[in-house]
C-alpha cells in the first residue's frame, strides 16, 4: 500500500527559509581581483535561474534528506592559504546528494504511477536515492545499473528493496535498457539528472550553503556528471547571489559538459572513464545543458591523480573517505588556487558522495602521491660494479625513497627503478639532473602513465647472472638513513643482485633483497646477519624463486 508523508515536521534538520526583504537579495561581496569574475547574466539566464528559485525554495526533499554540516577543511585551508568549506553532502544516509531529486519528484508523483512503480538508470547514488523514496512511498523500484558499478552501491540498493538490474559499461547504456523496461512494464521513469524535479530537489544543496555561510563567498565547485547537481546549484545562487561564481568540475576522460559547452550543443563522447564512476556520463541532460549553459561561470578539468590526492586530503581534514566523483569539487579548487594564485578566498566543495569502493583504497592511496606531487619517479642507469650501488644509494642523501626496483640482468650496467619522495614538481628535474652530473643517466618518468601503472610492478624476473645469490626479506624503520646503515654494514665483496622496496606507509619497511655471496664466505655472510638489528628471513629455497626469479 502506497502511503505519503504528510506535511513536513518541524525538526533540527528542517531548514528555515532565507528572510529577504520583498524585492531584496542578500550582501553582496566584490568580485576577487585575482580570480575572473563571475559571468554577466543576460535577461534570458535571469529567468532560467527566477524560475528554478520557486522550485527549489517548495522542494520536498526533507522527509528523507537532512540539512548537512558546511564545515571547514581546517589543513586544506592553511595549506592553501584560503578559507574552504566543506559540504558534507557524504553524510546523506544514503551518502550522496542524490535521494534530494529522487524524493522530489517522486513525492510529486500521481498515486496511480506510483501504484506501479517507478525506474530509474544509475552508476549508483541515484539508485540508493531511488530504493530509499521508494522505500518511504512504499512503491516498487526497479534500478538498472552499469554492470560497472561498485559493488558496494550495488548491495546498498538491493538493501533497500530496489530489484537491480546490471546492464552496460555506462550510465548511457544502462539508461537506454532501463527505458525498454519502463515500456515493457508500464513503470515511470525516474531520470537522475534530466527532470526540473530532480533539479529542484539538488538545488536545496545551494539554499543550504548561503543559508549557513551569509559572509563572502568566491565560488562553490560542484562536480558533474549528468549534470543535475551543478544545475540545481547554479539556478539557485544565481537567483539570489549572483555574484557568486559557480564551478563546474570534470574528470579529463567525462568532460561531457564541458564539451557540449564549448561547442554550443549537447555531444555524445564514445567513452567515460570508469574511476570516478559517479560522473562517468556520455551525454549530458538537455534540461542540464540549457541551465548549465546559461548560468555556469567556468569549468575545471581533473585527472585521476588529483582526484586521489583530494581524497587524501578530505581524510586528512575530516576522516571521512569520498568516492572519487565526491573528491572532484576538492581536487577543482587546489587546482584552481593554483591557476589564479588565489589568497584569502572562501571557497565551498560540495563532497557529494561516498560511496566508496574499499578495494579502491590501495590505489588512491597509491597515487595520491603523484597527485600532491610528492613523489618522482625515475629510471637511472648505473655502471654493473662493485661499490656502484651504495654510490647511487649515497647521492641520494636524506631524501626519503618512496621505491627501489633492481635485478640484476646486464654484465656492464645496471638499470634502477626508483622513487623519491618531493616537496614539489620541480624538484624531479632537478634530481635528475643531479644524477645525470654524477655520471648516471637518467629518464624522468613522473608524468609516465606507463610507469606509475605498470613497469614499477614488473622490475626484475629471472637473471642468469645472478649466480650464488641468497635472498632475504628485511624489515628496516622506515625513516631517513636505515637503507645506507644496512650498506655500509656489508663487505664490500657481496654484491646486490635483487632489491625491492615499496614505501606502503607503515612504520617498518619491507624490503626483498637478493645478495651473492661466494661459497668461501657464507660463514663471514652470516655472521654479517646476526650483527644486523633488523628482523630478517631467508627467502633462497622459496619455490617462487625458482619459478619467477632464477
Amino acid at each position: 500500500m502506497m502511503r505519503r508523508p504528510g506535511g513536513v515536521p518541524a525538526s533540527p534538520t528542517q531548514p528555515t527559509l532565507p528572510k529577504m526583504p520583498t524585492g531584496s537579495r542578500l550582501p553582496t561581496a566584490p568580485p576577487a581581483s585575482d580570480a575572473p569574475p563571475a559571468k554577466s547574466l543576460t535577461p534570458q539566464s535571469r529567468r532560467i535561474a527566477a524560475d528554478y528559485l520557486k522550485q527549489v525554495l517548495t522542494a520536498r526533499v526533507y522527509d528523507v534528506a537532512r540539512e548537512t554540516a558546511l564545515e571547514p577543511a581546517r589543513t586544506l585551508s592553511r595549506r592553501l592559504g584560503n578559507q574552504i568549506l566543506l559540504k558534507r553532502e557524504d553524510q546523506q544516509p544514503v551518502f550522496s546528494f542524490k535521494l534530494r531529486g529522487a524524493y522530489n519528484k517522486m513525492i510529486r508523483l500521481p498515486d496511480e504511477a506510483l501504484q506501479c512503480g517507478v525506474i530509474c538508470a544509475s552508476a549508483g547514488n541515484h539508485a540508493q536515492g531511488v530504493a530509499l523514496s521508494a522505500k518511504r512511498l512504499g512503491c516498487r523500484a526497479v534500478i538498472v545499473m552499469p554492470v560497472t558499478t561498485p559493488r558496494l552501491k550495488v548491495d546498498a540498493v538491493i538493501a533497500l528493496g530496489g530489484e537491480v538490474v546490471l546492464h552496460g559499461d555506462s550510465f548511457s547504456d544502462a539508461h537506454a535498457q532501463a527505458l525498454l523496461l519502463q515500456q515493457a512494464q508500464n513503470l515511470t521513469f525516474v531520470h537522475p539528472f534530466d527532470d526540473p524535479d530532480v533539479i529542484a530537489g539538488q538545488g536545496t544543496v545551494a539554499m543550504e550553503i548561503l543559508r549557513q555561510h551569509q559572509g563572502p563567498l568566491d565560488a562553490v565547485f560542484v562536480a558533474i556528471g549528468g549534470g543535475g547537481l551543478i544545475s540545481g546549484v547554479a539556478a539557485y545562487i544565481k537567483a539570489v547571489r549572483p555574484e557568486v561564481r559557480v564551478i563546474g568540475v570534470q574528470t579529463v576522460d567525462s568532460d561531457a559538459m564541458l564539451q557540449s559547452v564549448k561547442r554550443g550543443r549537447r555531444v555524445t563522447l564514445t567513452d567515460v572513464g570508469l574511476f570516478s564512476d559517479g560522473t562517468a556520463v556520455k551525454q549530458v541532460g538537455e534540461e542540464t545543458f540549457r541551465v548549465a549553459r546559461a548560468l555556469v561561470d567556468d569549468y575545471v578539468v581533473v585527472d585521476t591523480d588529483a582526484v586521489c590526492a583530494a581524497i587524501k586530503d578530505v581524510f586528512q581534514d575530516t576522516r571521512s573517505i569520498l568516492e572519487p566523483a565526491g573528491a572532484l569539487g576538492v581536487a577543482a579548487i587546489k587546482q584552481y588556487v593554483q591557476t589564479h594564485k588565489l589568497k584569502g578566498k572562501t571557497l565551498v566543495a560540495i563532497t557529494c558522495g561516498a560511496n566508496m569502493n574499499f578495494d579502491r583504497l590501495r590505489f588512491v592511496a597509491e597515487r595520491a602521491e603523484f597527485g600532491e606531487q610528492r613523489e618522482a619517479l625515475f629510471a637511472v642507469t648505473i655502471p654493473e660494479e662493485r661499490g656502484s650501488f651504495k654510490r647511487f644509494c649515497e647521492l641520494l642523501g636524506p631524501r626519503s625513497v618512496t621505491e627501489f626496483n633492481y635485478r640484476i640482468s646486464d654484465a656492464r650496467v645496471a638499470h634502477v627503478f626508483v622513487g623519491v619522495a618531493i616537496a614539489r614538481r620541480e624538484e624531479a628535474d632537478r634530481i635528475a639532473r643531479s644524477f645525470v652530473k654524477q655520471g648516471f643517466a637518467t629518464v624522468n618518468l613522473t608524468d609516465d602513465e606507463l610507469a606509475k601503472e605498470h613497469v614499477r610492478h614488473m622490475v626484475g624476473g629471472r637473471s642468469e647472472l645472478a649466480r650464488d645469490e641468497r635472498l632475504f626479506r628485511f624489515e628496516f624503520p622506515e625513516r631517513p638513513g636505515a637503507l645506507m646503515r644496512f650498506l655500509a654494514a656489508m663487505h664490500p665483496g657481496w654484491n646486490i643482485s635483487l632489491f625491492h622496496y615499496r614505501n606502503q606507509g607503515a612504520d617498518y619497511g619491507r624490503i626483498l633483497v637478493g645478495i651473492q655471496v661466494p661459497a668461501e664466505e657464507q660463514a663471514d655472510f652470516d655472521g654479517f646477519l646476526r650483527s644486523l638489528a633488523f628482523p630478517y628471513a631467508e627467502e633462497t629455497g622459496n619455490p617462487l624463486v625458482g619459478l619467477f626469479l632464477k
